[in-house]
């Protein structure tokens, strides 16, 4: 049988010895669509960043597996490295560097090679131009003075150059206007078409779904994972919302 993409077992994790995850399960295949939601403060978030490898967050208990390699207590950089992405949910700032030149920069970290700039170039635009993104912000400094939609697409920007088997998309629809959710999620519909990525999307709404197909629904409380569904699952919570997961 072939391992999962993505393997997490027990998971417990703690910021400033506060406990926040409490044994979390969860099973990613390769280019499967996974959501996780659940009420403010259930540890979402968490999840995400301490997959991800965030120093922030220690973890206490249980494990984290990538393509069956043991990434528990990795750099996230290295991880980032070996295919995974995460997407900010606040995306920060980074004054003297390019929104192209940070690109440039981590696809060849991420293969160890060196890239033509001409063909770099003419990826990029032909990128851009799918999320409707004006060639100019590529010779911008990443997300200075950048509204929060165009930081969303930046980030889906790096996310269709990077090419990652899994990408971890962490409220990326918050604060969107109708229009901009609507860019985004093509880029993500992009991404699953032409990488053929799997997805984790941690998310409250679920305008970000609507043209995705979603495999798995996850409910998280109080840093536990306390029920699980298909698609139509998310239909449920919509209309039927948290409080009996409480």
């Amino acid at each position: 049988m072939a391992e999962h993409l993505l393997e997490v077992r027990g998971l417990k994790a703690a910021v400033e010895d506060k406990e926040i995850l409490q044994g979390i399960d969860l099973c990613i295949d390769k280019g499967t669509t996974h959501v996780i939601m659940g009420p403010n403060g259930a540890g979402k978030s968490t999840l995400g960043s301490t997959i991800m490898g965030d120093p922030r967050y220690e973890v206490t208990g249980g494990s984290v597996f990538f393509n069956g390699e043991d990434i528990t207590n990795e750099e996230p950089h290295k991880i980032a490295k070996k295919g995974m992405f995460l997407s900010f949910q606040n995306p920060i700032e980074v004054p003297g560097i390019t929104l192209a030149n940070f690109i440039r920069t981590s696809m060849e970290q991420q293969t160890g090679k060196r890239i033509r700039v001409w063909d770099f170039k003419k990826e990029l635009q032909q990128t851009m131009e799918v999320l409707q993104m004006d060639s100019s912000y590529a010779e911008r400094d990443l997300n200075v003075g950048f509204s929060g939609g165009e930081k969303k697409k930046a980030e889906i920007l790096q996310l269709l150059m990077l090419k990652p088997s899994l990408a971890i998309l962490d409220e990326t629809d918050s604060g969107l206007d109708v229009d901009a959710v609507r860019t985004v999620s093509l880029g993500i519909k992009e991404y699953k078409k032409s990488v053929g990525g799997a997805l984790l999307i941690i998310t409250h709404s679920t305008r970000i779904l609507e043209s995705l197909k979603v495999d798995e629904t996850h409910v998280l409380v109080d840093g536990k994972i306390v029920a699980n569904g298909d698609s139509s699952f998310i239909e449920d919570i919509n209309e039927n919302g948290f409080e009996r997961f409480l």
